[in-house]
Protein backbone atom coordinates (compact mmCIF):
# COMPACT_ATOMS: atom_id res chain seq x y z
CA UNK A 1 0.00 0.00 0.00
CA UNK A 2 2.71 2.32 0.48
CA UNK A 3 4.00 2.03 -3.17
CA UNK A 4 0.38 2.89 -4.19
CA UNK A 5 0.67 6.03 -1.88
CA UNK A 6 4.18 7.42 -3.04
CA UNK A 7 3.62 6.55 -6.76
CA UNK A 8 0.09 8.11 -6.43
CA UNK A 9 1.80 11.00 -5.01
CA UNK A 10 4.28 11.49 -7.53
CA UNK A 11 1.50 11.47 -10.28
CA UNK A 12 -0.38 14.33 -8.39
CA UNK A 13 2.94 16.14 -8.62
CA UNK A 14 3.83 15.91 -12.01
CA UNK A 15 -0.14 16.95 -12.96
CA UNK A 16 0.67 20.18 -10.97
CA UNK A 17 -3.02 20.02 -9.13
CA UNK A 18 -3.54 22.56 -6.57
CA UNK A 19 -3.53 21.13 -2.62
CA UNK A 20 -5.38 23.13 -0.25
CA UNK A 21 -8.90 21.59 0.11
CA UNK A 22 -8.09 19.36 3.22
CA UNK A 23 -4.85 18.54 2.73
CA UNK A 24 -2.02 20.73 1.76
CA UNK A 25 0.78 18.68 -0.13
CA UNK A 26 0.65 15.31 -2.34
CA UNK A 27 1.15 12.70 0.17
CA UNK A 28 -1.75 13.22 2.12
CA UNK A 29 -3.83 13.65 -0.96
CA UNK A 30 -2.51 10.57 -2.52
CA UNK A 31 -3.13 8.90 1.54
CA UNK A 32 -6.89 9.85 1.53
CA UNK A 33 -7.18 8.37 -2.16
CA UNK A 34 -5.85 5.34 -1.20
CA UNK A 35 -7.66 5.17 2.34
CA UNK A 36 -11.33 5.55 0.34
CA UNK A 37 -10.48 3.68 -2.23
CA UNK A 38 -9.40 0.82 -0.01
CA UNK A 39 -12.14 0.92 2.45
CA UNK A 40 -10.08 1.25 5.15
CA UNK A 41 -10.51 2.15 9.01
CA UNK A 42 -9.73 5.80 10.81
CA UNK A 43 -7.79 3.74 12.54
CA UNK A 44 -6.17 1.23 10.79
CA UNK A 45 -4.58 -1.54 12.28
CA UNK A 46 -0.23 -1.15 12.77
CA UNK A 47 1.80 -2.20 9.45
CA UNK A 48 -1.42 -0.69 7.15
CA UNK A 49 1.42 0.41 5.19
CA UNK A 50 2.99 -3.06 4.31
CA UNK A 51 0.13 -4.85 3.45
CA UNK A 52 -0.73 -6.05 -0.32
CA UNK A 53 -3.27 -4.97 -2.34
CA UNK A 54 -5.58 -6.64 -4.65
CA UNK A 55 -5.48 -5.93 -8.43
CA UNK A 56 -9.39 -4.58 -8.10
CA UNK A 57 -8.23 -2.85 -5.05
CA UNK A 58 -5.65 -1.18 -7.28
CA UNK A 59 -8.03 -0.43 -10.12
CA UNK A 60 -10.24 1.23 -7.50
CA UNK A 61 -6.89 3.59 -6.73
CA UNK A 62 -6.02 4.81 -9.97
CA UNK A 63 -9.48 5.37 -11.12
CA UNK A 64 -9.91 7.71 -8.17
CA UNK A 65 -6.29 9.01 -8.99
CA UNK A 66 -7.16 9.73 -12.81
CA UNK A 67 -10.68 11.77 -11.97
CA UNK A 68 -8.39 14.12 -9.21
CA UNK A 69 -6.24 14.95 -11.90
CA UNK A 70 -8.01 14.77 -15.18
CA UNK A 71 -11.14 16.86 -13.63
CA UNK A 72 -9.27 18.44 -10.76
CA UNK A 73 -12.02 17.89 -8.19
CA UNK A 74 -10.36 17.89 -4.81
CA UNK A 75 -9.90 14.92 -2.95
CA UNK A 76 -12.21 15.28 -0.20
CA UNK A 77 -15.10 15.65 -2.56
CA UNK A 78 -13.75 12.19 -4.08
CA UNK A 79 -13.40 10.63 -1.00
CA UNK A 80 -17.41 12.26 0.29
CA UNK A 81 -15.34 12.85 4.34
CA UNK A 82 -12.84 15.17 5.94
CA UNK A 83 -11.94 15.86 8.98
CA UNK A 84 -12.19 19.66 11.23
CA UNK A 85 -10.99 20.43 14.69
CA UNK A 86 -10.66 16.27 15.10
CA UNK A 87 -14.02 15.76 14.17
CA UNK A 88 -15.34 13.54 10.59
CA UNK A 89 -17.95 15.09 8.44
CA UNK A 90 -19.28 14.40 5.43
CA UNK A 91 -18.53 16.68 2.57
CA UNK A 92 -20.02 17.14 -1.04
CA UNK A 93 -20.36 20.04 -3.58
CA UNK A 94 -22.95 21.29 -2.08
CA UNK A 95 -20.87 22.74 0.80
CA UNK A 96 -17.30 24.15 1.32
CA UNK A 97 -15.05 22.29 2.03
CA UNK A 98 -13.72 22.61 5.78
CA UNK A 99 -10.31 24.19 5.95
CA UNK A 100 -10.63 27.72 8.39
CA UNK A 101 -8.13 27.97 10.75
CA UNK A 102 -10.80 28.90 12.90
CA UNK A 103 -10.90 24.83 13.76
CA UNK A 104 -7.54 25.59 16.34
CA UNK A 105 -10.03 28.65 18.35
CA UNK A 106 -12.41 26.02 18.91
CA UNK A 107 -10.10 23.33 20.04
CA UNK A 108 -8.92 25.63 22.61
CA UNK A 109 -12.26 26.81 23.20
CA UNK A 110 -11.84 30.30 21.87
CA UNK A 111 -9.29 31.09 25.10
CA UNK A 112 -8.47 33.49 26.54
CA UNK A 113 -11.16 36.07 24.63
CA UNK A 114 -14.09 34.27 26.26
CA UNK A 115 -14.79 32.58 29.43
CA UNK A 116 -15.43 29.12 28.28
CA UNK A 117 -17.80 28.39 31.60
CA UNK A 118 -20.44 31.39 31.11
CA UNK A 119 -21.01 30.57 26.65
CA UNK A 120 -24.37 29.47 26.60
CA UNK A 121 -25.05 30.12 23.33
CA UNK A 122 -23.37 30.20 20.17
CA UNK A 123 -24.49 32.01 16.52
CA UNK A 124 -22.41 30.26 13.45
CA UNK A 125 -23.28 32.11 9.89
CA UNK A 126 -22.85 30.51 6.85
CA UNK A 127 -22.33 27.01 8.79
CA UNK A 128 -22.26 25.14 4.75
CA UNK A 129 -21.71 21.54 6.26
CA UNK A 130 -21.79 22.78 9.63
CA UNK A 131 -18.43 21.55 10.85
CA UNK A 132 -17.91 24.63 12.89
CA UNK A 133 -21.32 24.81 14.30
CA UNK A 134 -20.86 20.93 15.01
CA UNK A 135 -17.22 21.82 16.91
CA UNK A 136 -18.62 24.60 18.67
CA UNK A 137 -21.37 22.22 20.55
CA UNK A 138 -18.75 19.59 21.27
CA UNK A 139 -16.74 22.21 22.68
CA UNK A 140 -19.04 23.46 25.12
CA UNK A 141 -21.22 20.95 26.24
CA UNK A 142 -23.60 23.14 27.75
CA UNK A 143 -24.52 25.80 25.44
CA UNK A 144 -26.90 25.79 21.91
CA UNK A 145 -25.27 26.41 19.08
CA UNK A 146 -27.83 28.31 16.29
CA UNK A 147 -26.17 27.05 12.39
CA UNK A 148 -27.66 29.97 9.73
CA UNK A 149 -26.81 29.52 5.56
CA UNK A 150 -28.59 31.36 3.07
CA UNK A 151 -28.74 28.04 0.65
CA UNK A 152 -31.06 24.96 1.15
CA UNK A 153 -29.01 22.87 -0.24
CA UNK A 154 -25.92 23.36 2.31
CA UNK A 155 -28.16 22.83 5.37
CA UNK A 156 -29.35 19.30 4.36
CA UNK A 157 -25.20 18.46 4.16
CA UNK A 158 -25.59 19.84 7.88
CA UNK A 159 -28.07 18.48 8.82
CA UNK A 160 -26.56 14.80 7.96
CA UNK A 161 -23.63 16.06 10.10
CA UNK A 162 -25.69 16.61 12.87
CA UNK A 163 -27.52 13.61 12.96
CA UNK A 164 -24.29 12.12 12.43
CA UNK A 165 -22.85 13.29 16.06
CA UNK A 166 -25.98 12.96 17.63
CA UNK A 167 -26.38 17.07 18.82
CA UNK A 168 -30.09 17.52 17.17
CA UNK A 169 -31.14 18.72 20.24
CA UNK A 170 -28.51 21.62 20.60
CA UNK A 171 -27.46 22.91 17.08
CA UNK A 172 -30.56 24.38 15.39
CA UNK A 173 -29.98 24.91 11.59
CA UNK A 174 -31.84 27.29 10.17
CA UNK A 175 -32.34 29.06 6.72
CA UNK A 176 -31.22 32.82 6.69
CA UNK A 177 -29.95 35.60 4.97
CA UNK A 178 -27.39 36.67 8.28
CA UNK A 179 -29.55 37.49 10.52
CA UNK A 180 -32.64 37.67 9.12
CA UNK A 181 -34.09 34.86 10.72
CA UNK A 182 -32.78 36.09 13.96
CA UNK A 183 -35.03 38.51 15.39
CA UNK A 184 -34.28 39.41 19.14
CA UNK A 185 -31.44 35.89 19.51
CA UNK A 186 -28.20 37.31 21.36
CA UNK A 187 -25.73 34.85 21.78
CA UNK A 188 -21.72 34.96 23.98
CA UNK A 189 -20.10 33.95 20.67
CA UNK A 190 -20.90 34.93 16.83
CA UNK A 191 -18.18 32.94 14.38
CA UNK A 192 -18.79 33.40 10.50
CA UNK A 193 -16.30 31.95 7.38
CA UNK A 194 -18.35 33.74 5.20
CA UNK A 195 -17.92 34.71 1.66
CA UNK A 196 -15.26 36.95 0.97
CA UNK A 197 -13.35 36.28 -2.42
CA UNK A 198 -13.04 39.22 -4.27
CA UNK A 199 -13.68 39.24 -7.86
CA UNK A 200 -10.35 39.71 -9.23
CA UNK A 201 -8.86 37.04 -6.88
CA UNK A 202 -11.99 34.44 -7.81
CA UNK A 203 -11.35 34.54 -11.45
CA UNK A 204 -7.28 33.42 -10.33
CA UNK A 205 -8.28 30.70 -8.26
CA UNK A 206 -7.12 27.14 -9.02
CA UNK A 207 -9.55 24.98 -11.30
CA UNK A 208 -10.74 22.81 -7.88
CA UNK A 209 -12.31 25.85 -6.35
CA UNK A 210 -14.49 25.75 -9.34
CA UNK A 211 -16.06 22.41 -7.24
CA UNK A 212 -17.10 24.29 -4.82
CA UNK A 213 -20.19 26.18 -4.29
CA UNK A 214 -19.51 29.62 -5.59
CA UNK A 215 -21.74 31.60 -3.20
CA UNK A 216 -19.73 30.21 -0.53
CA UNK A 217 -16.41 31.73 -2.16
CA UNK A 218 -17.69 35.00 -3.96
CA UNK A 219 -18.48 38.29 -2.38
CA UNK A 220 -18.46 40.89 -4.70
CA UNK A 221 -16.22 43.28 -6.26
CA UNK A 222 -13.98 43.77 -3.16
CA UNK A 223 -15.09 40.72 -1.36
CA UNK A 224 -16.60 42.56 1.64
CA UNK A 225 -20.23 42.07 0.89
CA UNK A 226 -21.01 39.70 3.34
CA UNK A 227 -18.29 41.01 5.88
CA UNK A 228 -20.14 44.49 5.83
CA UNK A 229 -23.71 42.83 6.36
CA UNK A 230 -22.18 40.84 9.46
CA UNK A 231 -20.19 44.01 10.89
CA UNK A 232 -22.99 46.25 10.75
CA UNK A 233 -25.33 43.80 12.21
CA UNK A 234 -23.87 41.47 14.97
CA UNK A 235 -23.54 43.80 17.44
CA UNK A 236 -27.16 43.82 18.24
CA UNK A 237 -26.70 39.96 18.93
CA UNK A 238 -23.94 40.14 20.84
CA UNK A 239 -24.25 39.84 25.23
CA UNK A 240 -22.14 41.56 27.23
CA UNK A 241 -18.44 40.31 27.30
CA UNK A 242 -19.65 38.50 24.00
CA UNK A 243 -16.96 38.29 20.98
CA UNK A 244 -17.38 38.03 17.22
CA UNK A 245 -15.01 36.09 15.09
CA UNK A 246 -14.90 36.40 11.50
CA UNK A 247 -12.53 34.92 9.06
CA UNK A 248 -12.05 36.70 5.59
CA UNK A 249 -8.72 35.65 4.46
CA UNK A 250 -6.81 37.54 1.90
CA UNK A 251 -9.35 40.48 2.22
CA UNK A 252 -7.87 40.96 5.22
CA UNK A 253 -6.03 44.60 3.87
CA UNK A 254 -9.23 45.59 2.15
CA UNK A 255 -11.02 44.94 5.66
CA UNK A 256 -8.60 46.85 7.24
CA UNK A 257 -9.14 50.09 4.95
CA UNK A 258 -12.61 49.98 4.85
CA UNK A 259 -12.61 49.95 8.86
CA UNK A 260 -9.48 51.93 10.00
CA UNK A 261 -11.23 53.16 13.07
CA UNK A 262 -12.53 49.55 14.28
CA UNK A 263 -10.13 47.80 16.49
CA UNK A 264 -9.32 44.58 15.36
CA UNK A 265 -7.74 41.90 16.79
CA UNK A 266 -6.10 39.97 14.37
CA UNK A 267 -5.46 36.26 15.33
CA UNK A 268 -2.41 34.30 14.76
CA UNK A 269 -2.22 30.44 14.61
CA UNK A 270 -0.14 27.64 15.67
CA UNK A 271 -1.11 25.46 12.88
CA UNK A 272 -0.65 28.30 10.47
CA UNK A 273 -3.34 30.48 8.12
CA UNK A 274 -4.85 34.11 9.28
CA UNK A 275 -7.45 36.63 8.03
CA UNK A 276 -9.29 36.28 11.08
CA UNK A 277 -10.36 38.81 13.28
CA UNK A 278 -11.98 39.24 16.53
CA UNK A 279 -13.95 42.61 17.73
CA UNK A 280 -15.20 42.19 21.24
CA UNK A 281 -19.21 43.45 21.96
CA UNK A 282 -17.66 46.56 23.55
CA UNK A 283 -15.93 47.42 20.64
CA UNK A 284 -18.61 46.86 18.02
CA UNK A 285 -20.80 49.05 20.98
CA UNK A 286 -18.23 51.72 20.64
CA UNK A 287 -18.57 52.03 17.35
CA UNK A 288 -22.02 51.32 16.18
CA UNK A 289 -22.81 54.34 14.74
CA UNK A 290 -20.03 54.01 12.50
CA UNK A 291 -20.68 50.84 11.20
CA UNK A 292 -23.96 51.79 9.80
CA UNK A 293 -23.74 54.61 8.43
CA UNK A 294 -21.37 52.69 5.72
CA UNK A 295 -24.22 52.02 3.39
CA UNK A 296 -23.55 49.12 1.89
CA UNK A 297 -23.42 47.10 5.00
CA UNK A 298 -26.83 47.84 5.26
CA UNK A 299 -27.74 45.22 2.51
CA UNK A 300 -29.13 41.64 2.39
CA UNK A 301 -26.36 38.86 0.72
CA UNK A 302 -29.24 38.68 -1.04
CA UNK A 303 -29.57 41.70 -2.41
CA UNK A 304 -25.70 41.83 -2.86
CA UNK A 305 -26.02 39.21 -5.10
CA UNK A 306 -28.81 40.15 -7.01
CA UNK A 307 -26.65 43.37 -7.47
CA UNK A 308 -23.73 41.02 -8.77
CA UNK A 309 -26.40 38.98 -11.53
CA UNK A 310 -27.44 42.34 -12.83
CA UNK A 311 -24.18 43.61 -13.16
CA UNK A 312 -23.15 40.79 -15.05
CA UNK A 313 -26.12 41.03 -17.22
CA UNK A 314 -25.75 44.13 -17.99
CA UNK A 315 -22.19 43.58 -19.02
CA UNK A 316 -22.93 40.98 -20.90
CA UNK A 317 -25.83 42.73 -22.87
CA UNK A 318 -22.93 45.80 -23.53
CA UNK A 319 -20.83 42.46 -24.72
CA UNK A 320 -23.28 41.66 -27.62
CA UNK A 321 -23.82 44.64 -28.72
CA UNK A 322 -20.03 45.38 -29.67
CA UNK A 323 -19.36 41.91 -30.87
CA UNK A 324 -22.32 43.12 -33.69
CA UNK A 325 -21.33 46.04 -35.89
CA UNK A 326 -9.43 38.35 -5.27
CA UNK A 327 -1.90 35.26 20.45
CA UNK A 328 -2.80 38.04 18.68
CA UNK A 329 -1.53 41.58 17.30
CA UNK A 330 -3.58 44.79 17.24
CA UNK A 331 -3.10 46.92 14.25
CA UNK A 332 -3.31 50.84 13.38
Amino acid sequence: MRNLIERGSRRLQRAGVFFGHGTDNAWDDAAALVWHALRLPDNPAPGVYERRVSAAGQARVEELFDRRIRERIPAVYLTGQTWFAGLPFKVDPRVLIPRSPIAELIEQRFSPWVPASRVRRILDIGTGSGCIAIACAKAFPNARVDAVDISADALEVARENVRRHRLGKRVRLLISDHFRALQGESYDIIVSNPPYVGARELNALPPEYRHEPREALAAGRSGLDSVRVILSEAGRHLRAGGVLIVEVGNTERAVRRAYPKLPFIWLEFERGGGGVFLLTAEALAAHAAALESVEPGNRSLAHARRGTRQAKSRRRRAERSVRRPAAARRRP
